[in-house]
């Protein structure tokens, strides 16, 4: 994908030029509204596991070393470099133990992710690592696999009930959304319109653009559209494409990940917008590679690390399988990566 470095902008009218905005003497109650709303949301989020444990430090061992496992996953979509940085940590993880990982993708088709589950439990798979195409529709999946005595881990998005699962784990979603909601507050005061690129079926996302939204609430910025990008980089181009035609007058796009911002900066370099922030949600290198280019249109990402997702996911596996106790929840952190900071991350690689 070949994607042409945005031209410099000029400052959009009622947004900053990137330096730290005076602080107001009293906090809006608007503010005071999103910030307890964030409060509550992590709480319910649990952003500690109960034993306040850290899995993806925790490099656990099986316990007995000539027993074989073969393990199956599964996530949303294959293509995305996130997804193919937890597979081939994971890979990576449980080939060093000697143990075998199948990998299918179902290509955000939860029809097909349900079939090849089917396939991965015929092929006696002893345990599962599971990242839904759609929270409510791999459910049949997930009773299939119960059916069959295979204990499922969960990744990065949560399935719709959360019973099915040995555990979960994945980034604090509604904090990588606010964080970028907060940025572009502090750098558009004035508010104004703005474009919202979610995804509906994927929990991970819905929570990020809640996240986002409410961080923005009562800081007078207008949704002129919302529509659903399945978080694909092409989709994104092409609904931005279509949405820019119509509102290529807006200050900001909201992407549920990374790919998706990547989309519609491609649209916006094409239509020749120059004044737009667009955030994404991931910290990938290639969106790490556009804040660091100095001349592009991405303003922030709220980054997650796929490594330690994986790095999580497979010692929770290890631990149950071992027979030791495992919390529901193992919360990884997200933060804010701008151009003000990215050379604390590098762009060769995930942080």
């Amino acid at each position: 994908m070949l994607i042409c470095a945005a031209l410099a902008g000029i400052s959009l009218a009622g947004c900053s030029n990137g330096e730290p905005e005076t602080k107001a003497p009293e906090t809006t109650a608007a503010a005071t509204t999103a910030a307890e709303t964030k409060a509550a949301a992590e709480t319910k989020a649990a952003v500690k596991s109960e034993s306040g444990v850290n899995m993806a430090d925790a490099n656990v061992k099986k316990k007995d070393p000539s027993k074989h496992y073969k393990f199956g996953y599964t996530c949303m979509d294959g293509t995305n470099p996130f997804f193919v940085t937890i597979e081939k940590t994971m890979r990576e993880m449980v080939e060093a133990q000697g143990d075998e990982l199948i990998s299918v993708d179902p290509a955000n088709d939860v029809t097909l992710q349900i079939t090849q589950v089917e396939d991965l439990i015929s092929q006696s798979i002893d345990a599962m690592f599971m990242n839904p195409a759609e929270a409510e529709g791999i459910l049949p999946a997930l009773d299939q696999l119960k059916a069959a005595n295979v204990p499922i881990v969960g990744f990065d998005t949560e399935v719709a009930d959360l019973s099915y699962l040995v555990s979960y784990t994945g980034s604090d979603n509604y904090n990588a959304g606010f964080v970028c909601g907060e940025d572009l507050v502090k750098k558009c005061p004035e508010g104004g319109d703005i474009i919202v690129l979610d995804s509906p079926t994927m929990n991970s996302v819905t929570d990020r653009t809640n996240g986002f939204l409410d961080a923005i609430k009562g800081h007078n910025f207008n949704i002129v559209a919302q529509q659903d990008a399945k978080g694909n980089l092409q989709v994104a181009m092409g609904i931005a494409e279509d949405l820019l035609q119509a509102h290529g007058d807006v200050i900001a796009i909201f992407g549920g990940n990374d790919p998706t911002a990547l989309g519609a900066l491609a649209a916006a370099n094409a239509a020749g917008i120059k004044d737009c922030r667009i955030y994404g949600v991931d910290g990938s290198p290639d969106i790490k590679a556009e804040m660091a280019s100095g001349d592009s249109l991405i303003e922030g990402s709220g980054a997650q690390s796929p490594v330690k997702i994986a790095q999580s996911a497979v010692n929770i596996m290890y631990s149950y399988l071992n027979g030791d106790k495992v919390d529901d929840r193992y919360p990884v952190e997200t933060f804010l990566i701008t151009s003000d900071n990215v050379k604390d991350f590098g762009t060769d690689g995930w942080q």
